[in-house]
């Protein structure tokens, strides 16, 4: 590798002096001088052109944003782009085609964007209408339009391709396309003119959509809001702070109403919704950036977006499917998953039942042959989460929601339709996160062709199998580096308990989530992480195994029971922390 323009390294000495050495070089590592001041083991991006070398400093040694960087780069990841592609960018950025003449005029409808706090790469923006026609609703859902900028035989596409997806780790990314593109010229930030695939939705009082058209049109987003600032203007409170620009407010208020709707007919089709609870770890801004775990309830308002968002992926998909027909014209990416085996729902039922009889709560029972699994756990989360959430039936609503949620397999992507069980869809597709997934950029360029009838490139049978594998690979990748920022939590963690006395570290309660395999998880109150206590007695048949601790306290471990650890010590070998369980405190 030559040297590069634009690239992450780490301070070091070398002949006396101290200079960044690119910590992602291939070969031979490209070295510029370290700004003055700057500590060894600092990590530092850098800029060199022509005229000068920039640097900034984007984590101090011993971080936790530092551990963050070394996991990203033991996962073969860059933070930077390669050369050509940055090349490559400079002329999109020259010449966006923003006054594409063949791009549809939409600047004048009133399409927002609705993401959490701190979202800078916006991939999609949304207008609600009601239809007085059908009494339900047209649903407006434009999505950056990525494959206009990232085609094949490009070097976007082929680093797109070598990633396959962006990455996301507490208060860390790398992002699949370079950020002045993710975060600027395709992102639909507000007050700017966009290119965007646009699906307009024909959406019935049913919640189910009788119609959906596609083009490419150019809009011009009115505002950047976020779910907290939408939810308080749909709770009618005054603080919300959302100006009513061309009839905003009225399409936030009918996006509720097609959510509520979409959410209806969800149940009807024993979707089991996701997980109302969301845990995010972030980093904070005290000295040495320690990680912190925050637990989050979802706004209501998140989840109406996710429905939108769900529909566009599964008419996205029909639209595939229809154009599959022909070989020559379509090669099309589905995200398949598969209904849980009869013998996990079997299993899944005995669970329940042991731990609700242990509990003493009988109405909590569930049976499949008069009850949806998607409405019990409705149900369930309803009740539970009615209660204090150190309240002992609101522990084991939060465990058999776990337990449900085991039972599901793993989607893929494949070249074949197939039902997504997860989603409810009997065919369905990744349309709406382009700037993020190759797989989307590839989708979006098939759908289009399908619409104009237009011929597959030679080569698109082999790229579809080349952005299969890569978007497959993606998501065990995302996995494995969540896996290792909680290794990092749980580290930060128990090393502060691990340097007090043993009779003095902290007494963590927790709830069990489960068992197997002589182990024990147990989901932590504070804060919320997931850990485990292993033990012979555990991943047994017996469904509340009783531990007799150091003390001579005997602690029952039923799902959803409450219980008590305290560190033991680190097991180097096994890179795991050792946990004990203990009477109460």
């Amino acid at each position: 590798m030559g040297e590069r323009l634009h690239f992450v390294g780490v301070v070091v000495e070398r002949d006396g002096a101290a200079v960044v050495r690119d910590a992602f070089a291939d070969g031979e590592p490209t070295m510029v001088p370290a700004p003055a001041g700057v500590a060894p083991g600092s990590w530092v991006e850098v800029w060199r052109d022509a005229a000068a070398t920039r640097t900034a400093v984007v984590a101090t040694p011993g971080s936790a944003r530092a551990a963050l960087l070394a996991l990203v780069r033991e996962q073969g990841l860059d933070p930077a782009h390669p050369d050509e592609v940055e090349r490559e960018t400079a002329a999109i950025l020259a010449d966006p085609g923003i006054d594409d003449p063949a791009l549809r005029d939409r600047t004048a409808w009133p399409f927002v964007t609705v993401d959490g706090p701190g979202t800078r790469d916006l991939d999609q923006a949304l207008w609600v209408t009601r239809d007085p026609d059908t009494g339900g609703w047209v649903a407006h859902y434009a999505i950056a339009d990525a494959a206009w900028y990232v085609r094949p035989d490009t070097a976007l596409f082929e680093e797109s391709l070598r990633r396959g997806a962006s990455y996301y780790l507490p208060g860390l990314s790398v992002p699949m396309l370079p950020r002045s593109l993710s975060e600027g010229v395709i992102s639909l930030n507000p007050g700017v003119l966009r290119r965007t695939l646009l699906f307009s939705m024909r959406i019935g009082p049913d919640g189910e959509c009788w119609h959906t058209g596609i083009e490419r049109a150019r809009i011009r987003s009115r505002a950047q809001l976020e779910f907290a600032a939408v939810q308080a203007l749909l709770d009618g409170r005054a603080d919300h702070g959302i100006a009513d620009d061309d009839g905003v407010h009225a399409s936030l208020h009918a996006l509720r109403e097609v959510g509520e709707a979409r959410l209806r007919a969800a149940a009807e089709r024993d979707l089991v919704r996701h997980r109302h609870e969301e845990i995010r770890v972030v980093l904070d801004d005290g000295p040495g950036l320690d990680f912190v775990v925050i637990s989050e309830l979802r706004d209501d308002v998140e989840r109406y977006g996710e429905q939108l968002s769900l529909l566009c992926n599964i008419e996205g998909a029909r639209i595939l499917r229809e154009g599959a027909r022909d070989e020559d014209l379509v090669q099309p990416v589905y995200r398949v998953h598969a209904a849980p085996e009869p013998e996990r729902l079997a299993e899944l039922v005995a669970t329940i039942d042991a731990a609700v009889d242990f509990h003493g709560v009988p109405a909590w029972r569930w049976s499949p042959q008069t009850e949806p699994l998607s409405a019990y756990l409705q149900r369930l989360t309803a009740e539970g989460t009615a209660l204090p959430p150190e309240a002992p039936h609101a522990r084991l609503a939060r465990a058999i929601v776990r337990q449900a949620m085991l039972v599901n397999v793993r989607s893929s992507f494949s070249a074949e339709p197939a039902p997504h069980f997860g989603i409810g869809a009997d065919v369905y597709a990744r349309f709406s996160a382009p700037m993020r997934e190759v797989v989307g950029v590839f989708v979006h360029k098939e759908a289009w062709e399908a619409l104009r009838r237009q011929p597959a490139a030679s080569h698109d049978r082999e790229l579809r199998g080349a952005v299969i594998e890569a978007a497959n690979r993606a998501k065990d990748r995302q996995r494995s580096l969540t896996h290792g920022a909680n290794l990092l939590v749980l580290d930060r963690m128990f090393a502060r308990d691990a340097a007090l006395p043993r009779s003095r570290r902290p007494r963590r309660r927790g709830t069990v989530m489960g068992a197997a395999e002589r182990k024990l998880y147990v989901r932590l109150d504070e804060p919320p992480v997931d850990v485990k206590v292993y033990g012979d007695a555990f991943g047994t048949d017996e469904r509340a195994p009783t531990v007799v601790t150091e003390d001579g306290v005997a602690v029952t471990c039923a799902l959803g029971s409450a219980v008590d650890v305290r560190l033991v010590e680190h097991d180097r070998r096994g890179h795991r922390w050792l946990l004990e369980l203990v009477g109460p405190g």
